[in-house]
């Protein structure tokens, strides 16, 4: 079992609150995700479950039990980090093997957990390298290793793919989706990118400046944000968010529209515009507009190859059905 919950949980340093009181419930086997910009406490929220800081005030459960004063080494998780902390001196099988001999447990049994460890992992083959001889990749799925053999009852991920490469993230990203999936144990993820976030999380918790904006499946989050925070965080390219006279059309302060929800031609529509800088990128081209809607540059998601040249005249049109309302506060309007 790996239900955790977050029962009025806030954390202070000093008199600087950086997450005022707040409820979470994670399920015993979601991938849960953590998102949100630089210094929002993402990572602080995660510490705090792992027991690595002090809560300031609530309560943290795991099955349903009060752990806010246990320590960590007692909590039944296994935290990976973003920095592998593997020791080079040792091979892999004695890192992933590591936490076993240091719980006293017998050879038999550490070598048991390794070998399916390593097979779970695709490490067997390296089990007698060093960490020096592996890539990024591979050194990160050592520390994940390292954390399976203990059997946790929740794996806690902070940020472990940022030190990667764009393909070998791409890659990480689809393996530990794999492993929760053959693992079938709860897993709370934290990132910044809100991409790892959307491709691989049953639950995303989006937070800014301590604060939980929503909690949602990825879906939800992107077809349904609950303000305008969300709206501009969730999606890559993010939400067009378009104040003024077009929105007051519609009784809003603010209205939404994704990029791939917007037509555009150079015959007729809503908008009139005039195309800046355009991003070809094979199956898709965006194409930024400086349009008579907003003083931004609305984006705009095309199939495939169109030639719109830098300077040429365009209409957008945005789809009414998938256009969005927030009022003056930000907030959705149904």
């Amino acid at each position: 079992m790996g239900q955790i919950e977050l029962k009025q949980v806030s954390k202070s340093f000093g008199n600087v609150e950086v997450i005022p009181p707040l409820d979470l419930i994670i399920e015993d086997g979601e991938f849960v995700v953590f998102v949100g910009p630089s210094g929002c406490g993402k990572s602080t929220l995660l510490r705090l479950i792992a027991g690595l800081e002090d809560v300031t005030g609530g309560h943290v459960l795991i099955d349903g039990k009060e752990a806010t004063l246990t320590v960590p080494a007692k909590r039944g998780l296994a935290m990976v980090f973003q920095s592998y902390a593997l020791y080079p001196h040792m091979s892999v099988r004695k890192n992933i093997a590591f936490p076993l001999r240091m719980a006293g447990l017998d050879k038999a049994d550490q070598n048991e957990r390794v070998t399916q460890a390593a097979e779970v992992l695709n490490l067997t083959d390296y089990l007698d390298r060093k960490p020096g001889q592996l890539s990024g990749g591979q050194r990160q799925r050592v520390a994940i290793g390292r954390a399976i053999v203990r059997e946790p009852a929740a794996f806690l991920f902070d940020e472990p793919l940022s030190n990667l490469d764009a393909a070998l993230r791409v890659g990480m990203r689809l393996e530990i989706s794999e492993l929760h999936k053959r693992l079938k144990t709860t897993m709370v993820y934290v990132t910044h990118d809100q991409v790892e976030a959307m491709t691989m999380a049953d639950k995303i918790v989006v937070l800014q400046a301590g604060v939980i904006e929503q909690v949602g499946s990825p879906l939800e989050l992107y077809q349904r944000p609950r303000n305008t925070f969300v709206a501009g965080f969730i999606g890559s390219p993010q939400m067009n968010l378009i104040d003024g006279p077009e929105a007051e059309k519609l009784g809003a302060h603010t209205i939404g529209i994704r990029p791939e929800h917007l037509e555009i031609s150079q015959t007729e529509g809503a908008w009139k515009g005039k195309v800046g800088v355009s991003e070809h990128l094979g199956s898709d081209t965006f194409f930024h507009v400086q349009s008579s809607a907003s003083p931004e540059p609305i984006t705009v998601r095309a199939t495939g190859e169109r030639a719109f040249h830098y300077g040429a005249e365009v209409w957008l049109s945005p789809r009414p059905e998938h256009l969005h309302r927030f009022d003056s506060k930000g907030l959705r309007i149904e």
